[in-house]
């Protein structure tokens, strides 16, 4: 597979078959996204064993992300299922009241009367329905229709501008935590994180866990925005919520903060997700719209580690014709991708060793157009470095730590490959690799390739050697 852009596809009612699970693998899933929203633990654990069956079948990893429910920042149930709002119709919204109808709904956030003032402006599914907060009075939020339309049970709400002071992380979260990491899951995602806080207690509840997962913030919240910096710091990688994220801050500003935020991620070797309504139309239809094309491609050319899948693959018709369609939008995009490299390598200082290794292997690359780099690395971190420049070689990150091998499937343009470690010896070692790439059939004898490795051999952040090779040149070092 020539595609360097990740997919990850949520799993579903729609992708539960193992048949439809393996269709999917083939297609080119590369990250399986469990919404922990919905359904019980059990329901996890077997979907993991399915589409980890479905991966060892086709011979190829599959990442898993568990993905966090988080608040449930939501209106109540309705006594007939829903009710149709009128523009300029008082309707209050009520902490204390069991099933709603015309007039009011319950609330499944009971502090929202404190965190809301006149005036202010709610925003309910998505910022379909839009309602002027009038006054609070106790436990009841009295307000004004402003833009009305049909009203369902547990439908969504967010304070325009945000401000809601909800915590990320609830108590069902740290259960799904748990069964994250009875799991072994290979990313964690926190939704509605406000600050660097809320993911440095994510990692804690991670480690008492057992979880050696990767931790992915979900920015979605106003506030997230304005502290993207110190969250980037206190993360693996971030996943651009689109949907949350346009309530609050406005449709019109999200196509910025995307960039914006994909680019700060990668001047910090932090890892990108863009999600939400990518290809939405494909829930029901077998082919894209092309502004979804559009959107698709432009997320790959902003440099984003990931495109992300939802009900497309959770409870759409087409779960596999979609990842392909995606899949071909991310290749074609990749064509025209802009190569600056010698221009973002002389604005990076580098402070680590095995970061100028990394650095030095994708400058060479580059200008000697070598046909492959191969990192061999226990931990992903070289690969990591290396794939955050756009270099137009394909990176081969080789490693015998089945965790540090499931990780790197999302990190754009790295290809994952377990090795097995038998010797201690370096020009072995290298040797071995260079092998490995044969017998697959990436390299052909006489192509040139650039190796990367660390000694002492077996240590993470030790990569201090490049090497470069012509396959095939070299006799097999004595043992």
């Amino acid at each position: 597979m020539t595609r360097q852009t990740k997919i990850v596809a949520t799993l579903g009612p729609a992708s539960s078959d193992p048949q439809i699970l393996a269709r999917m693998v083939q297609a080119g899933v590369d990250v399986v996204r469990m919404n922990f929203s919905h359904g019980k633990a059990s329901d996890h654990i077997a979907r993991a064993e399915a589409i980890r069956k479905a991966a060892a079948n086709a011979g190829r990893p599959v990442g898993i992300l568990a993905d966090l429910q988080g608040p449930k920042i939501r209106v109540g149930k309705f006594e007939e299922g829903r009710v149709t709002l009128t523009r300029d119709a008082p309707f209050i919204l009520d902490a204390r009241c069991e099933l709603g109808n015309a007039q009011r709904v319950g609330l499944d956030y009971k502090d929202l009367p404190k965190d809301v003032k006149p005036g202010d402006v709610l925003l309910l599914d998505d910022g379909r329905l839009k309602l002027t907060v009038q006054r609070v009075v106790g436990h009841e939020i009295h307000t004004l229709v402003k833009v009305g339309g049909e009203l369902s049970n547990n439908k969504g709400i967010n304070r325009q501008g945000g401000g809601l002071t909800a915590p990320a992380l609830t108590a069902k979260d740290m259960d799904d935590i748990r069964t994250a990491a009875l799991i072994g899951v290979d990313f964690v995602a926190v939704s509605f994180p406000k600050s660097a806080a809320d993911m440095y207690m994510a990692r804690q509840l991670m480690r008492a866990a057992g979880c050696a997962a990767l931790l992915i913030a979900k920015i979605e919240r106003t506030e997230a925005v304005a502290n993207l910096d110190e969250i980037l710091d206190a993360s693996d990688g971030i996943m651009v919520a689109r949907g949350d994220l346009a309530v609050e801050v406005g449709d019109a500003a999200v196509p910025a903060l995307q960039k914006k935020m994909i680019r700060a991620a990668r001047d910090r070797n932090k890892l990108t997700i863009t999600a939400t309504q990518m290809m939405e139309s494909m829930i029901t239809s077998p082919v894209p719209t092309r502004a979804e094309v559009s959107d698709v491609a432009n997320a790959v050319l902003d440099g984003t580690d990931a495109v992300m899948l939802s009900a497309e693959t959770a409870a759409g018709k087409y779960p596999v014709e979609v990842i392909e369609s995606m899949s071909r939008v991310c290749e074609e995009a990749e064509k025209s991708a802009e190569i600056g490299l010698d221009r973002e390598l002389l604005n990076r200082v580098f402070t680590r060793i095995d970061e100028s290794i990394a650095m030095a292997a994708i400058w060479t690359a580059y200008h000697l157009k070598v046909k492959a780099i191969a990192s061999l690395t226990q931990t992903g971190s070289t690969a990591l470095w290396m794939s955050r420049l756009n270099a137009g070689v394909p990176i081969y990150a080789l490693t015998p730590e089945p965790r540090a091998h499931d990780q790197m499937t999302l990190y754009r343009d790295v290809r994952p490959l377990l090795i097995e470690q038998r010797t201690d010896d370096r020009d072995l070692l290298l040797w071995e690799a260079e092998q490995l790439l044969l017998r697959r059939g990436i390299v052909d004898r006489g192509d040139l390739i650039v190796l990367t490795i660390g000694e002492p051999i077996g240590s993470s952040g030790g990569t201090n050697t490049m090497k470069i090779v012509r396959v095939g040149e070299h006799p097999e070092p004595a043992r």
